[in-house]
């Protein structure tokens, strides 16, 4: 039987249950993303070794160290972080929502539509001379703008009396290959150089991230994270069925709405800042799934370990596989992320 800690807050207003294996062990996850992070900032063209890294953190390093790690490594590998900490809880989150496993941000077309709104941006505010109009720092928001617009749309198109799993999926499938025409149509349409620069984009990349970047989505992505955990029951209850749901007292719709709206709003602040990255609200649930099981008190925090370590592993093979050539992580988390799927898939069949 597995060992649980008793915790209450309030005047035992607000109590749960802490199993502590599963904490044992999404621990050990957080200490071997510390260790990606430090090599994350030390790996590259100019190379720091970890204890170097560790010293100019402290404030003991040169000068030089100091550019590279806190100008250029440093905020890239805290938005890798935090982009795949959001992607990742918020495929758990549809998963269980949907009860669905292949379920996933890009499968409801929230992806799709953040890119059709930042392909927009670069096409329409583009003139002839492939300048933009306007400031480039408008980007993440039109990012933000079109993940959210899709979402609510196909909330939308699914309501029938109620929003069922299956219809949700289905639409969003629909609208997902729509969204990736209206793509690849504006990116033709669009100037040569624009359309390069947005499928870079669209294949997701951390490159150019800065500490104003950081100050975004920090708060953004922490207090959505901590909102993420407060519905963890809620998650529980929606994979029971609604059926059972409503039983125990739940509102299923109102709860289903909610849980969709955090899910678009940690993914369209990932996408705003590092574009498409894909695969991993696929795969970093199922992986923190086989090693803490499906209670989402557990299930959530690791998600966000393992999607945090997927995204700054892929980051940094992508920096210095083939220096001085620099590679999209998406290109990385769909190198992983496909095979798996695929395996996935047969995993399904052949139950």
């Amino acid at each position: 039987m597995r060992k649980y800690k008793s915790f209450r807050i309030w005047n035992g207003k607000i109590s749960f249950l802490v199993d502590r294996i599963a904490w044992t062990k999404i621990s050990i996850f957080i200490g071997i993303a510390l260790i990606v992070f430090i090599f994350s900032i030390g790996l590259g063209d100019y190379p720091l070794t970890p204890i170097e890294v560790i010293q100019t953190l402290f404030g003991e390093g040169s000068n030089m160290d100091e550019l590279v790690v806190y100008h250029f490594r440093l905020p890239r590998a805290i938005i890798s972080l935090l982009v795949g900490s959001a992607l990742a809880v918020a495929g758990a989150i549809l998963q269980g929502m949907i009860r669905n496993p292949l379920a996933s941000p890009d499968i409801l077309g929230v992806t799709g539509g953040a890119s059709v709104f930042v392909v927009a941006f670069l096409t329409i505010f583009s003139n002839e001379d492939n300048a933009l109009t306007v400031s480039i720092s408008w980007l993440p928001l039109a990012a933000f703008l079109g993940a959210t617009v899709i979402a609510y749309f196909v909330y939308l198109l699914s309501w029938k009396k109620g929003v069922s799993p299956i219809r949700l999926v289905l639409i969003g499938i629909g609208i997902s290959a729509l969204a990736q025409a209206l793509t690849t149509l504006l990116m033709i349409l669009g100037p040569i150089y624009r359309a390069s620069q947005a499928n870079i984009w669209i294949t997701g990349s951390v490159n150019g991230s800065d500490w104003g970047d950081v100050t975004i989505l920090t708060p953004w992505i922490g207090i959505l994270l901590m909102i993420s955990l407060f519905f963890a029951r809620k998650v529980n209850i929606q994979e029971l069925g609604d059926d059972i749901a409503k039983g125990v007292g739940g509102k299923v719709q109102l709860e289903r709405f909610l849980l969709l709206t955090i899910s678009t709003a940690l993914v369209g602040g990932a996408v705003a800042f590092a574009g498409g990255i894909g695969f991993v609200g696929l795969i970093a649930p199922h992986i923190a799934r086989r090693i803490v099981g499906s209670a989402y008190g557990v299930l959530i925090p690791l998600s966000a370990v393992i999607g945090g370590i997927l995204v700054m592993t892929s980051d940094l093979l992508g920096r210095t596989l083939f220096l001085p050539l620099e590679v999209p992580a998406g290109v990385f988390t769909a190198a992983i992320g496909a095979p798996y799927f695929i395996y996935l898939l047969f995993k399904a069949k052949s139950a």
